[in-house]
């Protein structure tokens, strides 16, 4: 009889301890087979859903998203046009931010000298921004050699060593170092148009170097001694770009061909000299303005060790309301004057028909859910970042407010309407980022912003974490 009492308390307590158990799973988080269950009875498989599953399993999400209401509305109709250039192709490489630079200061050349058309040498400016950018990480790696190994912004170091990536500040540094080409001096080539190979040899390249000096200075080893070791690396990095580009040219004899076909004299120039007597833009005159609503405004902020020339300025902007970016815009582009931009073009683009509108592929409708969210919240959440750089070269007017925007990319011209976009003016707004202005078009009070000390942060601070 005890025996049996004992047995029937022991049970007791084992069932106790299994309701308890699952009650902890419940409590805990885990995904219990009766919350699994519950899940499962949430959803009703009758026709419409069958459908739409059907719908969903068979076909592209993309078309079936596209919300035809919004193309079907679309015309490409602009009250102001600045007259157009030929359509540049960044094709398969990162250089977008090149390539819009460079799209800012081509028409100066075309006025000069009275040209149907030009274009720069991408190819030259991403030889050398190549060199430059993995001379900054090597320096990188010599000023934290003492870090642990999980320190954060050796992690983020690390993780993209050398990218295609960039900025207008990065084409001012460039330009200003090692000037400017026309393209047919350093035409591209395969691998500068499609650098994701020659990236991955690079970027091995550099974290075995990384590691060579990071074991020096582990040894104790001096700045000479790491700066030699450098040299050597930065040697066969340079040899590894010529492979790939060909050599930059240190002068060069070019003629220029004017609208009526009449054929300049030759002249020799150094790629400097190019710059200063051809294009002579005053690359002091335009200034950088952001919209990252995570940070109070009219502040100016600067990003710790972006830049990709050592000894020049990290990137740095005045932060300022959308309204301010558009304003700014506006007089600008009704000016004749082109505006580079930063915008996240992971939303809301067709590249087919050259729109950009929000909602224009409504993912929400399909699965029955909201999927909208403040810019704000997009950036906080890493869900919104300035990801590709454009130019303003239009827009469309109605009562003195912009409806839609007209943008040059540089995709080629297979893509959007023949190389154009059409943006409207809400996109504009949700995932439009940044703009290049000239000084002329900007307040008083926000140019005296630039000379307030930065506040610096972190270089995987949200809007601009791919930008290096």
């Amino acid at each position: 009889m005890r025996f049996h009492a004992t047995r029937t308390i022991v049970g007791m307590l084992f069932v106790c301890a299994m309701a308890a158990a699952t009650l902890s799973a419940a409590e805990d988080g885990r995904l219990t087979p009766e919350l699994v269950k519950r899940l499962g009875e949430s959803i009703k498989m009758d026709p419409a859903t069958r459908a739409l599953q059907n719908a969903v399993t068979a076909n592209d999400q993309h078309s079936l998203a596209l919300n035809r209401s919004i193309v079907q509305g679309h015309n490409d109709v602009f009250s102001h046009k600045i007259k157009k250039k030929e359509i540049t192709n960044q094709c398969a490489s990162g250089r977008c931010w090149m390539f819009a630079s460079l799209n800012i200061l081509r028409p100066t050349v075309i006025e000069k000298q009275k040209l149907k058309d030009f274009e720069f040498s991408e190819s030259y400016l991403a030889f050398w921004d190549k060199l430059e950018k993995a001379n900054c990480f090597l320096e990188d790696m010599i000023a934290l050699g003492d870090r642990k190994p999980f320190d954060r912004e050796l992690d983020f170091l690390l993780k993209d060593p050398i990218t295609d990536g960039g900025y207008w500040e990065y084409v001012v540094a460039l330009v200003r170092k090692h000037g400017l080409v026309p393209k047919s001096v350093m035409p591209e080539t395969f691998n500068s148009a499609n650098t994701k190979i020659m990236n991955v040899v690079l970027e091995r390249k550099l974290r075995i170097d990384a590691a060579k000096l990071r074991a020096m200075v582990a040894k104790k080893k001096s700045i000479g001694e790491l700066r030699e070791a450098k040299e050597m690396m930065l040697a066969e990095i340079y040899r590894i770009l010529v492979l790939n580009y060909g050599p930059p040219p240190a002068e060069f004899t070019y003629r220029f061909v004017d609208k009526n076909d009449k054929i300049g004299k030759p002249r020799k120039y150094t790629p400097r000299s190019f710059h200063e007597e051809c294009v002579g833009i005053d690359l002091d005159q335009f200034v950088t303005l952001c919209n990252d609503p995570t940070h109070p405004y009219g502040e100016h902020y600067q990003l710790r060790r972006i830049r990709n020339v050592a000894g020049t300025p990290a990137f740095h902007y005045v932060n300022v309301p959308i309204e301010t970016i558009k304003k700014l815009t506006v007089k600008s582009v009704l000016a004749d004057d082109l505006v580079w931009f930063g915008a996240d073009v992971s939303n809301d683009m067709d590249r087919t028909d050259g729109i950009m509108q929000v909602n224009l592929f409504d993912y929400g409708a399909i699965y029955g859910i909201d999927l909208s969210q403040s810019k704000a919240d997009r950036l906080f959440m890493r869900g919104g970042v300035a990801n590709h750089s454009m130019v303003f070269v239009g827009v469309d007017m109605i009562k003195d407010k912009p409806v839609k925007w007209l943008v040059e990319n540089s995709w080629g011209k297979e893509r959007g309407a023949k190389g154009f976009w059409a943006m409207y003016d809400k996109w504009f707004d949700e995932h439009v980022y940044s703009i290049v202005v000239r000084k002329a078009y900007v307040s008083n009070d926000l140019l005296k912003a630039f000379k307030q000390k930065p506040i610096e942060l972190p270089p995987w601070a949200p809007m601009f974490s791919n930008l290096q």
